[in-house]
């Protein structure tokens, strides 16, 4: 294993019924860890609604087994996650005796097994909408243990590595996202990711002739002391025993790409969830499901995707340029478009980090052309569908693809919007279109 400043020391134990780890002592630097045991015990989840697949929620490792069986290949992280979705989720359904401001922000902070059902926002009449709610069933079902992977790799940052190492590790361990750790605290503070790297090359640059000192020099703490001035927010993470219905309302709601999950006992991180992740998991078991009318549907029937206002570049556009609308249009992916019009290529934020594996942040004057040349994985090409397909295909092919965003085109191969996962999880499992919700009670 490579280390980047030192390696936190760490020891085995049991927890539970699952194995973490427990931190032993707190120097500075970078630790990967890998989760190997599996659950002395089935999970267990309290019933709450009819549903046909109840054998599987006993038996997570059989959820894993089926998961990775029909993965073609690894998730090589090729694309950042979606554009956060534009509208935010409807008004919980709850009576104000179980849901309040308060306790809201507590849970969005560091939820418990106390909290596990505080998120359940919509209360289905399963009489009326069994069939449209089956996948909002089928999340509510399932905990956010049960996708975690027996084994995987877990990067973690100390608050005070150099911002410029942590990238560099980031890079070398083929990751898109850290939680970091502060020893003063002893607990999780942050994530740092593709876009804190983004955001320091958009605020600092000056030239190709200045260095940027402040991407040289500066501490991960340091970077936050500045940067959350203006934009603090505390760590949203979930516990493993929250359902994975939480987990994508607390994504969608909370408008973020990766959700830690932690321990609230011992306080370790022992995964972190994603839109791509999640929607694979839902998809393994559709075929197991009743179909909802909606799948059947194509995408102009739905209005599922942004259609409107739709950001993009040219093939001669300045990084620099492209970092700006990164950073003012709040997205992940900008289309490349040529002069006809027609979609020709795509870039990412994830593709921005190969300016840190190349070591080329100190010239953004380069065109994105000139900078997509340098893509260190094979690139499949733009994967692109029509606002006439149904939602089945759309949702097969961005799994199959395993990217987090199709571009809509029209005959003429030119753009007419994006739809991300974070639309199609919205539209799936929090708003399935046809489910009639309950209105909030009141007092």
């Amino acid at each position: 294993m490579k280390r980047f400043g030192s390696l936190r020391g760490k020891k085995k134990h049991k927890d539970g019924n699952r194995g973490t780890e427990r931190r032993q002592s707190e120097p500075h630097g970078l630790f990967a860890s890998g989760l190997s045991s599996s659950p002395s015990t089935p999970t267990q989840v309290t019933k709450q609604h009819t549903f046909p697949l109840e054998s599987y929620k006993h038996e997570p490792e059989r959820l894993e087994n089926r998961i990775y069986a029909s993965s073609p290949s690894p998730d090589t992280g090729r694309r950042l996650c979606p554009s956060p979705f534009q509208s935010s989720p409807r008004p919980p359904s709850a009576s104000p005796a179980h849901y309040t401001p308060s306790k809201t922000a507590a849970l969005a902070a560091a939820p418990g097994p106390a909290e596990a059902g505080m998120l359940e926002k919509f209360e289905l009449e399963e009489e009326e909408d069994s069939e449209s709610g089956v996948y909002m069933r089928f999340m509510r079902s399932h905990k956010c243990y049960d996708i975690v992977p027996t084994s995987s790799k877990l990067v973690v940052f100390d608050t005070t590595l150099q911002v410029k190492k942590a990238f560099f590790a980031l890079v070398a361990n083929g990751v898109r996202a850290a939680p970091l750790w502060e020893s003063k605290k002893q607990s999780f503070v942050g994530m740092l990711t593709i876009t804190d790297f983004i955001n320091i090359l958009h605020r600092y640059y000056k030239s190709p002739m200045v260095q940027i000192y402040e991407l040289e020099e500066h501490k991960i703490e340091t970077w936050r002391e500045l940067y959350l001035q203006e934009t603090f927010k505390p760590l949203v993470n979930i516990s493993p025993d929250a359902s994975l219905f939480d987990a994508v309302y607390s994504l969608i709601k909370n408008k973020i790409h990766r959700l830690p999950v932690i321990d609230p006992v011992s306080g370790n991180a022992l995964y972190i969830l994603t839109h791509k992740r999640i929607l694979k998991f839902l998809q393994l078991f559709m075929s197991d499901m009743p179909k909802p009318a909606f799948m059947k549907q194509n995408l102009g029937a739905l209005g599922i995707g942004t259609y409107h206002d739709i950001a993009f570049i040219h093939p001669d556009t300045p990084i620099i340029k492209a970092l700006s609308v990164f950073v003012e249009r709040r997205v992940s992916a900008l289309p490349v478009v040529d002069e006809s019009g027609k979609v020709v290529d795509i870039y990412s934020k994830f593709d921005v980090i190969n300016l840190a594996a190349e070591k080329t942040y100190n010239n953004l004057d380069i065109t994105v052309t000139q900078a997509l040349r340098h893509r260190s994985q094979y690139f499949e090409g733009v994967v692109k569908c029509s606002r006439l397909e149904l939602l089945e295909t759309i949702v097969d092919r961005i799994v199959r693809a395993e990217v987090h965003r199709l571009v809509v085109v029209n005959d003429a191969d030119s753009i007419v919007g994006i739809i991300s996962l974070s639309d199609i999880l919205q539209a799936l499992i929090l708003t399935p279109p046809g489910a009639k919700q309950k209105e909030p009670e009141t007092e």
